[in-house]
Order: C-alpha cells, then sequence, then structure tokens
C-alpha cells in the first residue's frame, strides 16, 4: 500500500555518493544540535537543583527523566562534565617548547640511502 503513495522513482534507495556525503554531514550536525540541547537542559537541571542535589545526581537525573538512550546518555554526561569542569577548573596548555622536548627523537628516514643500496647491488649482479 504505501508503495502507491511513495514510489522508488521518487524516493530511489540509493543515492549518488555526493549526496549520500551531504546526508552524512547533515545527520552529524544534527545529532551535534541535539546532544547540545541535552547538554544545556541538563544544566539547567544542575542549577535548578543545586540546593537539593550535588550536580552529578541532578545530571543523571535528567538522563533518567529524559529516558536517553545509552550511547547517548554518556556522551550528554560526559559533555556536561566537561562544561562544569570548564567553571571549575582551568585548563591550561603546555608551552609549545616542552612538548617538543618530550617526543622521544626519531632517527632519520634514510630512503634514498637504502634505495641507492639496491641499484648498487642490482648494477653487481
Amino acid at each position: 500500500m504505501l508503495g502507491k503513495l511513495f514510489p522508488e522513482r521518487i524516493f530511489a534507495r540509493k543515492l549518488n555518493a555526493a549526496a549520500e556525503k551531504r546526508l552524512r554531514l547533515a545527520q552529524a550536525r544534527a545529532e551535534e544540535s541535539v546532544i547540545r540541547a541535552h547538554v544545556d537542559n541538563a544544566m539547567m537541571f544542575v542549577d535548578t537543583l543545586a540546593e537539593d542535589l550535588p550536580f552529578d545526581r541532578a545530571i543523571e537525573s535528567y538522563v533518567r527523566v529524559m529516558g536517553i538512550p545509552e550511547p547517548l546518555a554518556s556522551t550528554v554526561v560526559t559533555r556536561a562534565l566537561v562544561t562544569l569542569g570548564e567553571d571549575l577548573v582551568q585548563y591550561r596548555r603546555r608551552p609549545a617548547e616542552a612538548v617538543r622536548d618530550e617526543e622521544p627523537a626519531r632517527p632519520p628516514l634514510r630512503l634514498d640511502d637504502a634505495s641507492d643500496g639496491r641499484l648498487r647491488a642490482m648494477r653487481r649482479a
């Protein structure tokens, strides 16, 4: 019955590569908006229930009351905690020099030397 209402020539099952890419990008953006809205609302729960519940229980209450399924729930909880942490804990970026000093020294690649050696071996043979 639905086949008559929605014929396949209008709604093709397969999309071309460019349309598929745009669809995936739009879906990712929509999912990010949903997560952001949940985090904002979870923060409202934290503010509203601050006198009655600690922040972690307020976030858990929001997830439970809203019935957010598990993969999304973990993301919402983590992002809400990060938002709270931004106000409480200052993020310190290490200086670029310190990062460079900590990286182990790598030996230089000798691709040209290796290919020269193979060429010499081939010439000898």
